[in-house]
Parts: structure tokens; C-alpha cells; sequence
């Protein structure tokens, strides 16, 4: 994909026959944490047709049973917890508790999707009009078949938890290719459920860089859930484009935060800071830029700037957070907020100098117009932008025009009145008085809005990415006006007529 293997990543060639591999490091230190093999097409077709066979046996099991092998697994996850999070914290780099909560949030994932798979799938009775009051009706939802997951380098569990967790309770197998600087969470994940199942290949999982992504996307499978950059969800698309193969999307990038007179600043102040520069700013569920009521925009700034200068980055456990995950990204970050200051905007918390490779400290901006990158770019960093708005109306209209609809966490003691300006954004979520928490809510779905997100993950919608409807329709006595037939009655058709007149034809 667009997002190639960087510098604490690198791809070593082997003798004949032999596939390259990936030696990944640590980047907070540069140590070594593993080496992967670079899979191509032959090893990619083997494991596809593996999983084909593997998902029959599956998707036959039914939704009870498929609950109990989805529950055990959550158990063999949750108790050996402590060495995903140790893997994550080498890949990653970020700190221990941190980790733990991503995988906190993807078992629960897990578990929400083993238990209400079947509540939201299994076929269930449709009503009928006076026309076809002799049929019985149905509608269920069957598995796709293989799932292609490719998974992200920020939240390198729990996002990918909310595709393979939500396929393999709807009944499909999954090959799941994690990216090439988090590949060690991806393998313990695949032979975590290899243990439990080593003879059905319900999850795999493929190793290399981005060509064995673009290879999987070519594989013929039944669906490909794609989370990452913009750029690389287009390539995505565009090469599933190629075989007609359906894909949701889930794009980087983080939402933004509305700041109404009657707001608890403190609150909205922490939510703000805590959303923007959690995980180094690289959570999509976070918070890119404020904006806020002129009345109230000095105080809230103000109580900004002083969580900010409480936060430091760093490789220690009393660290706020951890490095810059993928090291092209710290140009990015150095490129928006240079262009943000060029138009005119504020550093009132560090600036360019607070760019210090790997790592980035916390970065408040304000005043920055709304065509800088820092605005229109995807917000991955941890950088926060904080500019005034003259009313709530202001607000949408910014947050429209941008057209980066993923979320938006309004904070005001006026609860009431938020649905009414939520129906106004163009965006997929909204949250009033909080800003990521929603994120730890597996039944609320979660999707972008335009070039945003393609689809939904989590939820019953999240279910739905991954099956196929069959409706059925049953005749369960003849007809006493029959219209279905070239020997129609006379008399039938003016009854039905009557009694259309009689539905329709009036008001009321």
C-alpha cells in the first residue's frame, strides 16, 4: 500500500528460493523485535484456498457454536494478555497502560460480537401487505465466505479486532495481513486462535509488506476490510476495483471537538487535550481541532495550554505517551503545522522545535485558518488546533466544509438541544460530553461520511459488512383475490380495486 516499510523496518533479500524478510525494530530503541517472512502470491493462494475450506466447517456450525469458539478464544486471549501487550509496547513503542487498554477494548469487541451475532443475523419474520397476506415471509443473513483484513500501524489490535472479530461471529473465515511495523501482533493473534483450533483455519494470518497487501487484495476474496491512510485506501480500492471485490474502509484521520458557551471548560479542556495527543495523536478516534464560542474561547484556551505543558513524551513508564509510530509521519506532522504558522496561525504550546525524532511534544496551535494542511491534511500527530467560532452555526459550517466526516464531540449542559445540531454535520458520530469513549462501545457503529469511510465497522451494521441477505418468501394458502395469474376474475380484480380506494384514496 502507500504506506511503505520505513527506516525502523527494514526488507533483507535471501538466497535463492529463499522469500525476503522483514526485520522489524523497536522505535524507541532500535532493537530488533522480530523477523517475518515476505509472502508472495503462492503462499498468499494457498492460504486463501485454506481459509475457503476452513469457513465451510465454520459457517455450518450455526451461531450458537460459533459463539463458544469465539468465547473461548477471548479467554485464551484475556489470559495471556500480558504478552500481546508486551508486543505491542516493542512494536509500538507506547506505554504499558496504554497497550493494555487497546486490549481491553478489542477482547471486548470480541466478546460483543460473539454474543449478538446471532441476534442481529439469524432470519427473522417480515410483515406483508393485504395483497400478499398468503405469503410468509423472511429475511436472514449468510456469511460472505474469506474476509481480507489490513490492518493499521497505530491501533494495531483493536481496529483490526472490529472487522475480524465482527466476520468471524457473522460465519466467515478471515486472513488477516497486519502491517509490516505492527506484524508481531498479527502473527500472536493468528496463533492464539491456532491454538485453540489447529486443525480449522477460521483466522491466518499473511506477513510481508505493502506488495503481499496488494497481492491479498487481488486474491479473489470475498470482502476486504481495509483501515489506514488515505492514499492507501484508494489503492485499495482500486485494486479490488479489479476483481469487483466489496471494501470497507476505515481512514486515519481524527474528529473535532465543539465547544458551546454553556460548556464545562475543565471537561472539554481535558477531552480535548487527552483526545488530540493520546497514543503520539495517532487514534482516529481522537481530536484534530476545537472550535469554540468566542464568548468562552480565551478561558478554554487558556485551561488548553495548561494540561498540554503537563504532558512528555518519552520511552519511560511515567511517559504521557510514546513515539511516532511510523517515522514518515513526523514530516507530515513538521509540514502542517510549518504551513499552519506560514497562514498566520499561533503556537501557544511548543512549535516546530517540538519536533525531536522519534518522538513529538505536545503542539497547540490556534487561530490557523481552515485551508491549512493542518486543517484539510489527515490529523495524525500530536498536534491540537484551537480557533474561535462567532456561534454554532459557524461551527457546522467548518466542520462541513472540511469534509473529514468521521466524528464530532459537542460539549455543552444543553444536552437537549444537541440532536438537532448533530443532523446538521455530515459526519458519522457524534458525542456530547466526552470525546473518545465511544470507541469502547461495540454495539454503536461507527462510519465516516463522503471520502471519510466506505461502510461501518462495530454493531449491527458491522455484522452486515460481512454477510449476504437471503430473503425468502413462502405461499402459504390460495389467495382469495388472486391477481397472480393471466386467468384473473373479473370479480377480483374490482374487489382489490375497492379495497385499494379504500386505503389510498382518501386522506387520513
Amino acid at each position: 500500500m502507500a504506506e511503505s516499510a520505513q527506516p525502523h523496518l527494514a526488507a533483507h533479500a535471501g538466497g535463492s528460493g529463499r522469500p525476503n524478510v522483514l526485520t522489524s525494530y523497536d522505535p524507541r530503541t532500535g532493537e530488533i523485535v522480530g523477523n517475518y517472512a515476505v509472502m508472495g502470491s503462492n503462499e498468499l493462494n494457498r492460504t486463501v484456498r485454506a481459509a475457503r475450506s476452513a469457513e465451510k466447517w465454520w459457517a455450518e456450525l450455526g451461531f450458537s457454536a460459533r459463539k463458544r469458539w469465539l468465547l473461548d478464544w477471548k479467554h485464551s486471549i484475556a489470559r495471556r494478555a500480558g504478552e500481546l501487550v508486551e508486543i505491542l509496547c516493542e512494536e509500538t513503542g507506547k506505554p504499558e497502560a496504554d497497550a493494555a487498554i487497546e486490549v481491553m477494548l478489542a477482547v471486548e469487541n470480541l466478546d460483543w460480537a460473539a454474543r449478538n451475532a446471532g441476534k442481529a443475523l439469524d432470519r427473522r419474520r417480515l410483515g406483508s401487505t393485504w395483497l400478499t397476506r398468503n405469503q410468509r415471509a423472511s429475511v436472514g443473513y449468510l456469511p460472505l465466505g474469506v474476509v481480507g483484513v489490513v490492518g493499521p500501524w497505530h491501533n494495531p489490535v483493536f481496529t483490526p479486532m472490529g472487522s475480524i472479530a465482527y466476520a468471524m461471529a457473522a460465519g466467515n473465515a478471515v486472513v488477516f495481513k497486519p502491517h509490516e511495523l505492527t506484524t508481531g501482533v498479527g502473527v500472536w493473534l493468528a496463533e492464539s486462535w491456532a491454538r485453540l483450533a489447529p486443525n480449522q483455519p477460521v483466522l491466518q494470518v499473511v506477513t510481508g509488506d505493502s506488495g503481499t497487501a496488494a497481492t491479498l487484495c487481488r486474491g479473489r476474496v470475498d470482502k476486504i476490510a481495509y483501515a489506514g491512510s488515505d492514499a492507501g485506501a484508494r489503492e485499495v480500492i482500486a485494486l479490488c476495483a479489479q476483481t469487483m471485490t466489496p471494501v470497507v474502509v476505515e481512514r486515519n484521520g481524527k474528529g473535532t471537538m465543539v465547544v458551546h458557551v454553556d460548556a464545562k471548560l475543565d471537561d472539554a479542556a481535558e477531552a480535548a487535550v487527552f483526545g488530540a495527543m493520546a497514543n503520539a495523536g495517532q487514534n482516529s478516534t481522537g481530536i484534530q481541532r476545537a472550535y469554540v464560542a468566542d464568548s468562552v474561547f480565551d478561558r478554554f484556551l487558556e485551561l488548553v495550554i495548561e494540561q498540554a505543558r503537563k504532558l512528555r513524551p518519552g520511552a519511560d513508564k511515567r511517559a504521557s505517551y510514546g513515539p511516532m509510530i511510523l517515522e514518515s509521519q513526523v514530516d507530515v506532522v513538521r509540514k502542517q503545522v510549518r504551513d499552519a504558522l506560514a497562514r498566520g496561525g499561533k503556537a501557544v504550546v511548543g512549535g516546530l522545535d517540538s519536533i525531536r525524532e522519534p518522538y513529538i511534544e505536545p503542539i497547540v496551535l490556534s487561530e490557523v485558518p481552515e485551508e491549512s494542511l493542518a486543517v484539510t491534511g489527515e490529523a495524525i500527530g500530536p498536534v491540537l488546533i484551537v480557533n474561535r467560532v462567532a456561534n454554532m452555526d459557524e461551527a457546522v459550517l467548518r466542520i462541513n466544509a472540511t469534509g473529514n466526516g468521521v466524528a464530532v464531540s459537542v460539549f455543552t449542559r444543553d444536552v437537549h438541544s444537541v440532536e438537532a445540531f448533530a443532523e446538521q454535520l455530515r459526519v458519522g458520530v457524534v458525542t456530547i460530553n466526552s470525546s473518545t469513549a465511544y470507541a469502547g462501545i461495540p454495539a454503536l457503529p461507527v462510519g465516516g461520511v463522503g471520502e471519510y469511510g466506505q461502510g461501518h465497522h462495530h454493531g449491527e451494521q458491522g455484522f452486515k459488512e460481512f454477510s449476504r441477505t437471503l430473503a425468502i418468501a413462502r405461499k402459504r394458502y390460495q389467495a382469495p383475490v388472486n391477481l397472480s395469474t393471466f386467468d384473473r376474475r373479473p370479480r377480483h380484480l374490482r374487489t382489490a380495486t375497492t379495497i385499494f380506494r379504500l386505503r389510498h384514496g382518501r386522506w387520513g
